[in-house]
Order: structure tokens, then sequence, then C-alpha cells
């Protein structure tokens, strides 16, 4: 490779390390993925929501964090979940696939959770348990666009994998889930079991415990065509912390629209919309006002989600906010 060649893709990588530094330090709690529309992704971090809503509900979800940066956060998810009763006793049931990736990691996990149902006198309670497996593989060979063959950015750090290497570990959570007809409040734990990834012997990262608070409240409006939300979503790693303030504004049950500010992050603007019975579908974007905003970079997410009644109403349309 030619020096000057050499000297712009070295730049380049370097470009790219440091901006993820950035990145890291403004995108608080990041091992565990983010999303803007958390309210629909409750499953993915708290058990307890299993079955919390009736019918059988699916969701697909896409985020692309950080748009046109080379190496940034891309997230699939894909959740279902479902009211049943396993022996006798009212249960919820779930499962999630999530498909990370970031820069040279990858990150795929899939679990199943199962929820305890119980009604009580402050509304319906959920308290749940996950299990499943997190693969985590990493690359350290980079290939920069417009050059030919890869690069090694780390060739000589021994610290850093030389080779592509995947690991798969055990994957424990916790989680308990209250709803009623005017709120919903939750706690919950994940990666309880901090799995390590072990790289030439010794450990070369580990899954940290996160810990999640959220909660919301439904306030009626003069008009009864509308409803106003407002939630926070909290989440740490006990080294830093990602707060999320949303409001949303629901229109007949059908559409809905919200601001949504990440602390020391971003702010957003949520859109979603039932397209017909038990179908729906919604697009975030994130405006970046941390000190990777600088450089331009906003992030998208698009979500479907479906609804599948099971009962014998099963062609009604859902009247009520928790199903949007």
């Amino acid at each position: 490779m030619k020096r000057g060649r050499f000297s712009v893709s070295m730049k380049k990588i370097f470009c790219f390390l440091f901006l993820l530094i950035i990145a890291n330090l403004a995108a608080i709690a990041q091992q565990d993925p983010q999303f803007s529309f958390n309210k629909l992704t409750h499953l993915t971090v708290n058990p307890g929501f299993a079955g919390s809503n009736e019918g059988i509900n699916g969701l697909i979800l896409n985020r692309y964090q950080w748009s046109g940066f080379d190496g940034a956060p891309k997230t699939l998810v894909f959740s279902v979940s479902s009211r049943t009763k396993l022996f006798g006793i009212q249960s919820g049931v779930g499962l999630n696939i999530i498909s990370d990736e970031q820069g040279f990691e990858r990150n795929a996990r899939i679990n199943f959770n199962y929820a305890y149902l119980t009604t009580t006198g402050l509304g319906d309670l959920g308290i749940g348990a996950s299990v499943g497996f997190f693969n985590k593989s990493y690359n350290g060979k980079w290939e920069v666009p417009g050059n030919e063959g890869d690069v090694n950015w780390d060739a000589n750090d021994p610290l850093a994998p030389e080779a592509e290497f995947s690991q798969l570990a055990l994957d424990i959570g916790f989680g308990v889930y209250l709803k009623s007809k005017d709120y919903f409040v939750g706690t919950s734990v994940t990666h309880i079991n901090q799995a390590e990834i072990k790289y030439n012997g010794e450990v070369f990262d580990y899954f940290a415990r996160h810990y999640y608070l959220l909660g919301g409240y439904n306030i009626s409006l003069p008009d009864p065509l509308f409803v106003l939300q407002p939630s926070v979503f909290v989440k740490t790693d006990m080294a830093s912390l990602q707060a999320d303030l949303n409001i949303e504004l629901i229109y007949n049950n059908r559409v809905a629209g919200a601001l949504n500010y990440r602390l020391n992050e971003s702010f957003g603007v949520l859109l979603r919309y039932e397209l017909s019975n038990g179908l729906k579908a919604g697009y975030a974007f994130d405006l970046v006002t941390s000190a990777l905003g600088r450089y331009g970079y906003g992030s998208h997410e698009l979500f479907i989600a479906y609804t599948v009644d099971l009962g014998k109403g099963r062609l009604k349309k859902y009247k009520s906010v928790r199903f949007l």
C-alpha cells in the first residue's frame, strides 16, 4: 500500500475511533440497545410485561442510529407475546430476537419470557423472568471504503482480537410490570448473571447488569377523543445513566404523535398510526444534541406491529391507548 493511501486510511480509522469515543461518552448505557419507541419494546428489557395486553402481539422494529456514520449502531428487533394459562395459572409468555451491530461488534440475543399474572387493587401485575442466549462476536479487521484490502487497525494491540471470533453465553433477566387503565409502571434488570466473554484465556468483555425503571400516565383532555400520555424511561449500568422523557398525544386511539428528549443526547419526534384492525406502524427521528451532533448525524426508527385477538371478538378494533 502506498504511503499516501495508508495515511488517508489511518486518518479515517482514527477519526472513526475518535467519534466512537465521543459517542460512548454521549450515548450512555450503550451495551443494551436503546429505542425511541421504548413503550413498544418493554418486553426486550422487562419479562414482567409478557401477557400484559390481550391477544397475540407481534412487533418488528428497525433502528438506525447516527445514520450515515460508518460503523454506527443498527438494531433489529422481533418480539411476540401473549396471555395464556399454564397449568391453570394465568400467565404471560414472550419471545425476543434482537440483532445489534456497532462497528466491529455484533450481538445477537434470543430469550424466552414468562410472567405470572395477577390482579391487585392497584392494577394488573406481572412478575416475570427471562432466560436465553447472547452471542457476541468481534471482527478486528476494518475495510476502509475506497481502498483495496483490509486494514488491521489494531494489529499491535494484544488486548484486541486479531481475527473474528464469537462466543455464546447464558443470559438471565427479571422484571415486574404493573398497569391499570390510567397508568403503567415497571422495573427490571437484565444480564443478572453478568456472563463473561474470554479471548486467549483472558476476560475480554462481559455483560454488565442494566437496571430499568419506566412509567407513564394517561391524562384525559376536554375533548374525549384526545389523551395525553407523559412517560419516563430510565436505564443504568451503575456507571452511567440514560433517561428518556416522552410526551405523547393520542387521537381517537388510532393516531399518535410524541416528543422525546433523551438526557444529554437527543431530541426526537415520533409518529404512529393504526393502519387497520390490529395493524400498526410508526416512524421516529432523533436529532442528536450531544457532541456527536456537530457532525450532522441523526437516528431513524421504524416499526410495524400486529395484534391478533383470539377471543370471540377476533375482528373487533381495540379502543384502549394501551393497544396503540
